[in-house]
């Protein structure tokens, strides 16, 4: 319970008393609006008592940093009659994030969900990016609920009391399926394929020995360099955006960084540098010491003395201290360099790299992605051939959020549902679509990077023809390996346009 000075400081509403008409004959017929996007973190910087009523008062806002709309939602059901309807247009980003689960376990257990317009990356509001749909809830409980998704906000404004004159992807859905797990509503014709391949047995979560994201330095603009040159293997001379000015460091302190937009299906090309100070041995990393540096690399020392009011002022003082040069997170250091998967966060399409030595890192999650090592796989190869197969990209697309201009976030929660066909390696057939995939895939390998080298037109366009046939193979074999029918295969080689 909350004390009557605490009611008074965030001046809450009395909805008994403002509507006691109405709240007396059990709630209102309708509830509409607009709530408002504020994660909480803004608001503990000016309404922190508020922040801690809500956590108390609202089973929505029980799970870490929420949205303060889900606490809109549950509060707007709580004001409707037993046949009362809710109207919002909300952000759908509480279907797939964890601070939406309980949200979703309301809505799921009381069976109140009756239609979804999902707009997926359709901009609605002028001047400001949101990822919204329109979400209606009905107080009794439903057996089915509606969903349709709109590819052209345009158009179905104009159109929206014409459904057959818009081409939605529309369907009912059954009111039993949806629980408090995350919502990713496929319908039209690849829902059924869609549920045959969320019913597989095996998640990449389950082969994966570790998904991790690549370390945060907290202080990119001193430690990662997007321009630089290598002169020789002792110097490399790059560009430094904290000090606007070119560096010369050794190149012995740096480590070559992919960042997300130059990795793609089979092909990954290095485009900046970050200053490493640290020693790794076996994935395991150690701090160099200041001492360390400044006898083997002391151009990088006195660079990182530039820096250091900088590098100490991170987190309000948190690193002032003798290993003030240190990263703002140290998980995961040492994990970069061995053999692993990457797959780039933020893609157009579900794509991955085996870096077999070439050791590349990525920096933070947003700007690179994620490393992936194996347990029971034990052929990278295999795996990177599915995951950068049309199959796994039409699930992937089907369970991540959306962006603008065709964008996908392949967050660690999303990939890790990727369903993935393993291998009986006591039957020989198994045993040769496995070996033939493996094939495929360093064949593919070896074409990108000659490609990535081919000098002339006419080259490029052969290795590029050969590049387009063997993907042809890849996805053929997945589709053996996966025991697609005929229609299954024709949903996904037309689900680009979908």
């Amino acid at each position: 319970l909350v004390d009557e000075e605490t009611l008074y400081r965030i001046n809450a509403f009395d909805w008994e008393q403002g509507f006691h008409q109405a709240m007396m004959a059990g709630g209102f017929d309708a509830v509409i609006g607009n709530p408002p996007y504020i994660r909480i973190q803004a608001m503990k910087e000016y309404a922190p008592e508020e922040v801690e009523y809500y956590k108390t008062q609202y089973i929505a806002a029980s799970k870490g940093n929420y949205d303060i709309y889900v606490v809109f939602v549950e509060k707007g059901l709580s004001l409707l009659r037993p046949e009362g309807r809710l109207g919002y247009i909300l952000p759908h980003k509480f279907f797939n994030a964890r601070y939406g689960e309980p949200l979703r376990r309301l809505i799921s257990e009381g069976r109140y969900l009756a239609d979804v317009v999902h707009f997926g990356d359709q901009q609605i509001f002028a001047h400001a990016t949101t990822y919204t749909c329109l979400l209606f809830l009905e107080k009794s409980a439903r057996d089915t609920f509606h969903v349709a998704k709109v590819d052209d906000v345009a158009a179905w404004r104009e159109r929206a009391s014409d459904s057959s004159a818009l081409n939605l992807v529309e369907g009912d859905l059954p009111s039993e399926e949806l629980t408090a797990d995350e919502w990713n509503f496929v319908v039209g014709p690849g829902a059924g394929l869609f549920r045959k391949l969320q019913e597989m047995p095996i998640m990449l979560g389950d082969v994966a020995n570790r998904i991790y994201q690549g370390p945060i330095t907290s202080a990119d603009t001193v430690y990662l360099f997007k321009d630089y040159e290598v002169i020789n293997d002792t110097q490399t001379k790059v560009f430094s955006k904290e000090l606007e000015t070119d560096v010369l460091l050794e190149t012995g302190i740096l480590k070559t960084v992919v960042r997300s937009g130059n990795i793609h299906r089979y092909q990954a090309n290095p485009t900046a540098m970050v200053l490493f100070p640290y020693e790794v041995n076996d994935q395991d990393a150690h701090l160099l010491t200041a001492q360390e540096i400044q006898n083997t690399y002391p151009l990088a020392w006195n660079y990182l003395k530039a820096n250091r009011r900088k590098l100490e002022g991170r987190e309000k003082g948190k690193f002032k201290d003798n290993e003030w040069y240190r990263f703002g997170r140290t998980q995961n250091l040492g994990l970069w360099e061995q053999s692993k998967l990457m797959i780039p966060y933020m893609v157009t399409e579900l794509s991955c790299y085996w870096d077999n030595n070439d050791h590349y890192y990525f920096i933070n999650v947003t700007t690179g992605g994620y490393g992936i090592t194996l347990e029971g796989i034990k052929n990278y190869a295999y795996l990177c051939g599915l995951l950068n197969s049309r199959l796994l990209d039409f699930y992937f697309k089907r369970v991540t959020t959306t962006f603008r201009s065709g964008y996908f976030a392949a967050n660690k929660q999303y990939i890790e549902q990727l369903p993935i066909r393993t291998i009986d390696f006591t039957d020989p057939a198994d045993v040769a679509r496995h070996d033939r995939m493996v094939g495929l895939v360093e064949r593919m390998l070896e074409l990108h990077r000659q490609l990535s080298v081919a000098k002339t037109p006419q080259s490029k366009r052969l290795l590029q023809q050969q590049i387009d046939l063997t993907d042809q193979a890849i996805d053929a074999l997945v589709y053996e390996l996966y025991g697609l029918t005929e229609e299954e295969i024709a949903i996904i080689e037309g689900a680009d346009d979908a």
